[in-house]
């Protein structure tokens, strides 16, 4: 039997569901296998009360699909959110790529994922189907490449979010640095990932710049990373500086929505308050969501 502990957790998961948002996930259509389709996902969140659900594909531009789904879907709260990682298919570092992107509603745009020189070093990921070389965002000078400057500067007038992907830690470090310089909101992508591990006092440091450090129930599901430890890192990181998101979708595993709400209920465990769940899951989640440009 469950103790009134884990009732009452269960039971408060669920409320925070109410306008929550999940910011990284997977859907079909994919040329990766994806257990549930986008019209689907955007259904369950509306139904477990959600705000809504960011559509990220390795090797698409997603904004228009999320548009898509909104006007069918039939949902009354939760919208499908959309985004463009910069993966070889779309032209890697493309800033007529991420022109287009912003331009038809994109919310965050992803550095290279699957495509990273730093992921590459590891080896393919599953599903990988091409030979290519990786890329980088830095030259050999140290620095951002003038093709990254031209992508924040895109970024940065449409008041949207630019994101690490899977590149180097370091590098990781340096655009999320050189970004909050110029202005641009950042994003450090789970720096919990096996690939892309940024130490959580490093965290603390970019989240007092500015910058959205993201968290993932994948890689806790994973085993990459233990739930207490995930607790800490989110601790010493700062709620205020972070979110929370599963990195879910994959075939044969439950949905986003169901894993977000178990990453939910997890973290009250390690005793976080409803107060900072709030935080985690609606409060700095809707500042990407509704981002615009300045006017």
């Amino acid at each position: 039997m469950k103790s009134d502990r884990q009732m009452d957790c269960e039971a408060l998961a669920a409320e925070l569901m109410h306008g929550a948002y999940d910011l990284h996930l997977h859907s079909n259509p994919s040329v990766f296998p994806r257990e549930i389709d986008g019209m689907e996902l955007v259904r369950e969140a509306d139904a477990a009360g959600m705000a809504g659900v960011m559509l990220k594909s390795h090797y698409e531009p997603t904004a228009l699909r999320a548009a898509l789904i909104n006007k069918y879907s039939g949902c009354t709260t939760a919208k499908a959110l959309g985004a463009l990682v910069l993966n070889w298919p779309v032209g890697g570092l493309n800033v007529y790529a991420v022109e287009e992107a912003v331009k038809a509603g994109a919310k965050i745009i992803w550095m290279p994922t699957r495509d990273a020189a730093n992921s590459l070093d590891f080896g393919n990921m599953d599903g990988d189907f091409f030979n290519r070389p990786g890329i980088s965002p830095v030259g050999d000078d140290g620095k951002l490449k003038k093709e990254v400057c031209a992508i924040m500067e895109v970024v940065k007038r449409a008041g949207v979010y630019l994101a690490t992907g899977h590149i180097r830690p370091a590098e990781s470090v340096l655009l999320c640095q050189e970004g909050r310089k110029q202005g641009v909101n950042m994003i450090l992508t789970h720096p919990e990932f096996s690939r892309t591990i940024v130490a959580p006092e490093v965290q603390a440091e970019l989240g007092a710049l500015g910058v959205l450090i993201e968290h993932n129930w994948l890689n806790v599901a994973m085993g990459s990373i233990s739930i207490e430890d995930m607790a800490a890192h989110i601790r010493q990181a700062g709620v205020e500086n972070s979110f929370i998101s599963t990195d879910r979708g994959q075939k044969g595993f439950p949905s986003p929505v169901k894993e977000l709400k178990v990453f939910i209920r997890e973290l009250l465990k390690q005793g976080f308050t409803e107060e900072e769940l709030d935080i985690l899951v609606r409060k700095n989640p809707a500042a990407v969501a509704e981002s615009r440009p300045a006017k």
